[in-house]
């Protein structure tokens, strides 16, 4: 097919429809240049050539079915930078957690400072369309991404400073808002564990207990934590155990809920007498996370794990559900690299009983006495319960722990510090105790003698 030189228009035709063209751009221009002001024009052209530009990275909500941790991160980073001005926030209170939870909402922007340089972030959100002509849930049919717009000459600076820098500042305002939590065995739950909010309130200081002893626990802990390199580089899994063993009332239970609180570490709470063989107990250890605290109280009441020198009792078959090598396993096995930064904890009234096995560093790297109480130990408590530092009362106090040895437990002297408000009152109490204590032990003692 093909058309005649007759219907095609005319070089002149084009030439004059050309120069209208012309006329008319310029009448335009010199229109605009009069009624638009120069500060208009050049922020329009600005505006036009920085369009130009600029580079999107797009950070989309899933890969997938996988969250993406770089979402996550941002989203919770951007939170912590909503001003007054900001028309528009979401606020979310997560099931379990004390804290508000505030984010920056659907199609709404906002600007960071980084280094000198502006980034803009948009939280962009669309519907996703449904498949087959079904109904999908509304939480997975929206489809969300935050959009990063800034001038392509910082390409390089946002992927390798910018948004490694949100990671990691997402990682600080985590640690800084979490929630302490206790689980403790639940064949219900998907991974066998349910868990709660821990509101215990035992810190360092308020721990009654041997002062060179909590100062060397502490600094331990706080190497344990920055030696994730020193772990890999030796060859080892990042672990780390403790054996508290000492009477009842010692302060066992109190000192792991202080330094899960220290750490911000969850607690495990581990009932052997609850587990019912030994894959389920590596399925326990493959629940718990990263940064948590398994802890396996009164071990040396477990059968199975006591001494296997020492003359036990007959035991039933029943109570061989749990075996001593499927607890070493699951210590510092092959299943026990499944997660790192973790640390052990056994707790037991009576170390003799246990067999050496669980005992060696590598399992228990450090063992703990948790002794009666001391008189530094009592000043801790007198505080904690009287708000007193010093009374006339504490040089009798002193003489009765520290030189007659009254073997009173920490909770035994909060007991008696607590039936009274006044410190005269409440000491005094303390001293007929102690003294009460002390002539039963050396009462004991001759009647031990005399035997």
């Amino acid at each position: 097919m093909w058309c005649s030189q007759e219907n095609l228009p005319s070089p002149k035709t084009i030439l004059s429809a050309a120069a209208s063209l012309a006329a008319s751009a310029i009448l335009f221009r010199t229109i605009a240049n009069d009624l638009i002001p120069d500060v208009v024009q050049n922020s329009f052209y600005s505006r036009l050539q920085k369009l130009s530009s600029q580079i999107t990275v797009v950070v989309e909500e899933l890969d997938g079915l996988t969250p993406n941790e770089m979402f996550e991160a941002a989203n919770l980073y951007l939170g912590t930078l909503l001003s007054t001005s900001t028309r528009r926030i979401k606020v979310n209170k997560p099931e379990k957690e004390k804290q508000l939870l505030v984010t920056i909402d659907k199609n709404q922007g906002l600007v960071d400072c980084f280094k000198g340089v502006n980034f803009k972030w948009v939280l962009v959100s669309s519907q996703k369309p449904a498949s087959n002509g079904k109904r999908e849930d509304h939480s997975q049919s929206e489809v969300r991404q935050l959009e990063l717009s800034f001038h392509k000459k910082h390409r390089d600076m946002v992927l390798s400073s910018y948004l490694p820098y949100i990671l990691n500042k997402s990682k600080e305002i985590k640690e800084e808002r979490k929630v302490v939590k206790l689980h403790t065995v639940d064949y219900n739950g998907t991974d066998y564990w349910g868990s709660i909010n821990l509101d215990h309130p035992a810190t360092f200081e308020t721990m009654a207990m041997d002062p060179e002893i909590k100062k060397a626990l502490i600094e331990d802990l706080d190497r344990f934590r920055e030696r994730k390199e020193y772990y890999r580089r030796v060859g080892k899994a990042w672990k780390r155990g403790y054996l508290l063993f000492g009477p009842p009332g010692t302060g066992k239970s109190s000192l792991v809920a202080a330094m899960a609180n220290y750490l911000k570490f969850d607690i495990f709470d581990l009932d052997l007498k609850e587990v019912q063989c030994n894959s389920d107990l590596r399925r326990l250890l493959i629940g718990t996370k990263s940064r948590s605290i398994l802890v396996i109280e009164d071990i040396d009441c477990s059968v199975e794990l006591q001494n296997r020198d020492a003359e036990n009792e007959p035991k039933t078959v029943e109570d061989d559900k749990i075996t001593l090598s499927g607890l070493l396993n699951f210590i510092d096995g092959l299943w026990s690299t499944c997660g790192e930064e973790r640390i052990i904890v056994f707790t037991t009234n009576r170390k003799d009983r246990l067999d050496p096995a669980l005992l060696r560093p590598g399992r228990m790297d450090q063992h703990i006495h948790m002794s009666y109480c001391t008189f530094s130990g009592f000043k801790t408590l007198a505080y904690n319960y009287l708000r007193i530092q010093e009374h006339l009362l504490f040089g009798d106090i002193e003489k009765l722990l520290d030189y007659y040895k009254a073997q009173a437990t920490p909770a035994e002297v909060a007991g008696e510090l607590l039936k009274s408000d006044d410190a005269q009152v409440s000491l005094q109490g303390l001293i007929t105790f102690l003294q009460s204590k002390n002539k039963m032990e050396t009462a004991w003692q001759d009647i031990t003698v005399g035997k």
